[in-house]
């Protein structure tokens, strides 16, 4: 015999557990693995949900609660509007093999009627739920993580082979802010891997020619020139208000300098350096591991590091190397995914290849160890040595207890590991 939507509520009503919207709270405050799952539609969520929630509507639970919740273990609470479409959607989960699964009584209005905390998303444009649909329609995005990466802010040092990638990239997704600090003019010797710039540009100011190209591609991003050299007396004036920093110098005075302010302002930057057909990355989050002079405490001689106007570089190497950090920085702008901290991933083109090493913190590092941090807090900054007469080490890859020293060469990038930025 056919059933009644009356008996078909009766029959959800049996089956799945009903939790108030005060025992929701406690379960929450309780067991933080606790899944609160809104089910409404797309127009209901904008107008507020609980804070953390998950959305999913009913209309699509089938087809993409698997990848919200994997785990088909863990604890989950479903709301609505009222309390009804959580109890079916709780059907359907038990039905996928849900074993924990409840639905809360009197939905959204009950929460909200009792006091409890909740919070209204940042809504998109019409216009911007087309560009971004493809983030949208991922779960650790959606429409808040896109509203992040709208309210983000990311500098490039380098608007050339690696700056360029990194810059398109990261404006195709929505990053409401890009600053790009380079003094130099568009070459035709460029136009072979920078691929911000164009044939009719050469002469151009790189920062006006990449400004050109980003709002051409994504005009929801504001570009901010920083047409002038960093350097140490600058690099903390220039990074301060940033989230990220990509740092696509090609120079090591420049990136001691981008480290040296980036540590103590707690900023992310994510390195990565060319030659030839090689390349290498990692991201140093400051005291999270390790940073760029405990990887390298030395700089090395010009001729084990010549840049690319003397070694050359595959114009697509910069390119790959480039995307990789643009990566870096959406995973940390969104807070996802485990980013490359203390791994040093290398490149090998020839063989299409990557290797892993792991990195580790310097215990005297001059910038991020814990002297170090004391004598900043004291207004003594701990002074840099200089090191020009020493051989040229690479750093955070020995045993445990002591920083590790490694020649250059072999396994850490056959003469690669003090690249140019392209």
């Amino acid at each position: 015999m056919p059933k009644s939507y009356a008996d078909l509520l009766r029959e959800a009503r049996s089956l799945v557990p009903e939790v108030s919207p005060a025992e929701v709270q406690l379960l929450r405050e309780q067991n933080p693995q606790v899944a609160i799952v809104d089910v409404r539609e797309d127009s209901e969520w904008e107008q507020g949900h609980i804070p953390g929630a998950i959305h999913v509507g009913k209309s699509y639970i089938e087809q993409q609660i698997e990848a919200a919740i994997p785990d088909r273990e863990r604890p989950v609470v479903l709301y609505c509007a009222g309390g009804i479409r959580s109890l079916f959607a709780g059907r359907t989960l038990q039905e996928l093999g849900y074993t924990n699964v409840a639905s809360m009584s009197g939905g959204f209005q009950a929460w909200k009627a009792q006091g409890l905390p909740w919070t209204a998303p940042v809504v998109l444009s019409h216009e911007q739920k087309l560009r971004y649909s493809r983030h949208l329609l991922i779960p650790e995005v959606g429409a808040e993580g896109q509203a992040k990466l709208l309210d983000s802010k990311v500098l490039l040092i380098g608007a050339g082979g690696l700056g360029s990638p990194a810059a398109l990239y990261l404006a195709a997704a929505g990053v409401g802010t890009i600053g790009i600090v380079d003094f130099d003019v568009v070459d035709l010797t460029n136009l072979q891997r920078q691929v911000l710039h164009t044939t009719d540009r050469v002469g151009e100011r790189k920062v006006d020619s990449a400004r050109k190209t980003i709002n051409a591609l994504n005009p929801d991003v504001t570009v901010v020139a920083h047409e002038e050299m960093l350097t140490e007396a600058n690099a903390g004036r220039i990074i301060e208000g940033y989230d990220v920093v990509i740092d696509g110098t090609d120079t090591f005075e420049t990136r001691y300098a981008v480290n040296d302010a980036a540590v103590p302002l707690r900023i992310p930057v994510v390195h990565a350096s060319v030659f030839r057909f090689e390349g290498q990355l990692t991201t140093f989050v400051p005291y999270e591991g390790p940073c760029y002079r405990c990887l390298y405490p030395t700089p090395p001689p010009p001729e084990l590091a010549p840049g690319c106007s003397v070694a050359g570089v595959l114009g697509v190497v910069p390119g790959i190397m480039g995307l990789l950090q643009a990566n870096e920085a959406l995973k940390l702008l969104l807070g996802i995914g485990e980013p490359l901290v203390g791994r040093l991933l290398l490149f090998d083109a020839l063989d299409g290849t990557f290797t892993e090493l792991k990195l580790r913190r310097d215990p005297n590092c001059p910038v991020c160890s814990e002297a170090a941090v004391a004598a900043r807090q004291a207004s003594a900054p701990a002074a840099v040595a200089s090191r020009a007469n020493e051989p040229f080490v690479l750093g955070g890859l020995g045993s445990p207890g002591a920083p590790g020293v490694v020649a250059l060469g072999g396994s850490a990038g056959s003469g690669s590991v003090a690249g140019g930025g392209a």
